[in-house]
């Protein structure tokens, strides 16, 4: 049985190549047969480029609904600006086509609820693009917290020490509440907020600080610390920034009865109580926490979209639902109340 599912790239922005590298890596599983855009004329030139690295004519499809027509799409991979996604997915969920959507879901909680209800009654898979869960890292530390033998956990230390030339700021709309829906927290720090509470459960009550430093121009934060309580008991803290030059590479620290887990640029680090000491994964070579955005392997992606692949062709659950992505959302929305009245708030998880 042919299990190889077809798809088009629905924008063709900064991240889109890093999908065509993605899917022409995983000639088993998937086939990329067109892209699309939202009318910026780029999907000819990005097609041209897929076309290269996939060894077949990739195509430029001249609208969404075209694209959301073609009876041999079988999903399709949204990599447009937040403030774009309502009215694209549901053309392509009204369609029967599946959904595997870059982060965030959308621009608010709100919007991202929407989002999830609308391929839930259409009855299509709705995965989101959360790479960092794939590292070789991440997995290893999934695994030990599922077997339990690490104990309870005690504290969460979640760091993000990125950096964004104004530049990057310059572009029209981005760090905007119209088209990205907020800073720092939903644009670069949502990946390891999803990681961290892929591994530590869900926060109950936070209180934070939210700002924008002097070294951008921009209408949302560049700068977030938060206090969190987690719904099991643990504390921890967030700090995330893109004023943080050079920039350096995110990371989870995780302290657990029997031993403290360290995730940091594509490694896991445990050192346990008894003085035993473990490392897994591999170093990468660039996380995209400085100055180029860019600056990571496509490998991750192509873990999301196998998996992706695979779900649908199974009929299982993708590693990250747009259930499970909501609970950084709602935990964004509420270190943003938190900072905007200096109150500690819920996060209403439910």
């Amino acid at each position: 049985m042919n299990n190889i599912k077809t798809c088009v790239i629905v924008g063709a922005g900064m991240v889109a190549k890093t999908h065509v590298l993605a899917c022409a890596a995983s000639p088993d599983k998937i086939r990329l047969k067109g892209i699309v855009d939202g009318g910026s004329g780029r999907a000819g030139a990005l097609a041209a480029e897929a076309s290269k690295h996939s060894g077949y004519e990739v195509i430029a499809y001249s609208s969404i609904e075209e694209a959301a027509a073609d009876g041999d799409i079988d999903f399709a991979i949204i990599a447009t600006p937040p403030n774009a996604r309502i009215d694209i997915v549901g053309t392509f969920a009204k369609a029967g086509k599946h959904i595997l959507m870059e982060k965030p879901v959308a621009r608010n909680t709100q919007e991202a609820d929407r989002i999830v209800a609308l391929c839930r009654d259409a009855g299509v898979t709705l995965g989101i693009v959360f790479q960092h869960r794939m590292r070789a890292a991440s997995l290893k530390a999934r695994e030990l917290v599922e077997e339990g033998g690490l104990g309870a956990l005690g504290l969460c230390e979640i760091s993000v020490p990125w950096w964004r030339a104004q530049s990057y700021y310059d572009e029209p709309g981005r760090g905007t509440l119209a088209r990205d829906g907020g800073g720092v927290l939903i644009s670069q720090a949502i990946h390891t907020i999803d990681l961290a509470l892929s591994l530590a459960g869900p926060v109950q009550r936070v209180q934070a600080m939210a700002a924008t430093t002097r070294f951008h121009r921009m209408e949302t934060e560049d700068f977030v610390t938060a206090g969190l309580r987690f719904q099991n008991g643990a504390i921890g803290s967030l700090v995330a920034s893109t004023a943080s030059f050079p920039g350096t590479a995110e990371s989870i620290l995780l302290h657990f009865d029997k031993a403290s887990l360290r995730l940091a640029s594509g490694l896991l680090h445990i050192d346990w109580r008894d003085g035993r000491q473990e490392t897994f994964g591999g170093a990468a070579a660039g996380t995209g926490g400085g100055a180029d955005p860019m600056a990571f392997t496509h490998e991750w992606h192509q873990g999301v979209f196998e998996d992706f692949a695979d779900a649908i062709s199974s009929g299982r659950p993708p590693v990250v639902t747009g259930e499970a992505a909501l609970l950084s959302h709602r935990l964004i929305d509420a270190i943003i109340n938190s900072a905007e009245t200096g109150k500690e708030v819920e996060v209403h998880n439910d």
